[in-house]
């Protein structure tokens, strides 16, 4: 599988020797990636230039347990640069059904500054994935990751994400889920014609063969994160959350629920990440304004998004979209 060369290890002194031994000073280029090893609410990755960076990391992995149990093992690998994507598929463990690619915004900040989120805002489709890059992701990711599970009498039944980064050398995997992606499942599944039950169901069933090919809004879709003051450090919880109804009102606007709840009939914050605002437009600009203008209908005491959710689209268009 086209991924990243990458170490595995247990405790902060190993690590840290392979970084120190391979890495002089600050002044030599240190493109690594240090990942906490197991559930950390898509938080627990550091992406390091240099070396200082790289050993800070693993002390607030390993020695600060920043991401408790999830820092158990860490992974170190080398940064893979390029624009990443989101591919997800369905299959029941003989038959592919591949989605149209969307493309998810993880760091914090507007022009991707800031620490790594479990996402700010997502657009389908990406016209970074043309009609030849989802092939070949499809014959040298999805149907070689589907077969393997087949042959180690593990077959694979449900949605396999895979998470892409489309580096200079070629598409290279990022990360495997076996589930739609938030946020990239509320624009995808915005723009979704057929019956989701049914697609389910038949993948359950072992029958995705039968299925007629799913029909699909031609219209790109925008979702945008509205998150809490804080996120993804610390946050409080508990503001009262007004104007969904007035965002509601909006043509082609769904307003999905993440970190909410609701308390004496009044929907409430609850988490990090609070709304997935998400709108159809006849273009990905169009989808965009109809999405930030949902956005601005509803408020709380320190809400706030990134202001640039599919910006990256137009640069990509060039590329061509084939969903």
């Amino acid at each position: 599988m086209p991924t990243a060369d990458y170490q595995v290890f247990r405790d902060a002194e190993s690590a840290s020797r392979f970084i120190i031994d391979r890495y002089e000073d600050d002044h030599q280029p240190c493109p690594l990636v240090v990942k906490a090893d197991g559930l950390a609410s898509g938080k627990g990755v550091v992406v390091c230039s240099n070396r200082s960076q790289a050993l800070e990391a693993i002390d607030r992995i390993a020695r600060q347990r920043e991401f408790g149990d999830a820092g158990r093992e860490m992974v170190i690998e080398e940064r893979l640069d390029g624009q990443e994507a989101s591919v997800l598929a369905i299959t029941d463990g003989r038959t592919i059904l591949t989605l149209p690619p969307a493309q998810d915004h993880k760091p914090a900040y507007d022009g991707d500054r800031g620490p790594n989120t479990g996402g700010m805002g997502a657009y389908s489709p990406a016209p970074l994935v043309n009609s030849h890059t989802l092939s070949w992701i499809e014959e040298h990711v999805l149907v070689p990751t589907v077969h393997a599970m087949k042959r180690m009498r593990a077959p694979f039944s449900g949605v396999l994400y895979a998470g892409m980064m489309l580096t200079n050398q070629g598409p290279k995997v990022l990360e495997y889920n076996v589930r739609f992606g938030d946020p990239e499942c509320q624009p995808i599944l915005m723009r979704l014609k057929s019956d989701l039950a049914q697609v389910l169901l038949a993948t359950a069933e072992g029958r995705l063969d039968e299925l007629p090919p799913l029909e699909w809004d031609p219209r790109p879709a925008v979702c945008v994160v509205m998150a809490s003051e804080g996120y993804p450090g610390n946050y409080a919880k508990g503001f009262p959350i007004r104007g969904l109804e007035e965002a509601a009102q909006i043509p082609d606007v769904k307003v999905f629920h993440a970190g909410t709840r609701l308390d004496n009939g009044q929907v409430v914050t609850d988490g990090g990440r609070v709304l997935g605002v998400t709108a159809l437009g006849n273009s990905i600009s169009a989808a965009k304004l109809q999405a930030y203008t949902a956005v601005k209908c509803i408020r709380w005491s320190g809400a706030w998004c990134r202001k640039d959710i599919s910006d990256k689209a137009l640069l990509s268009s060039s590329a061509g979209s084939d969903s």
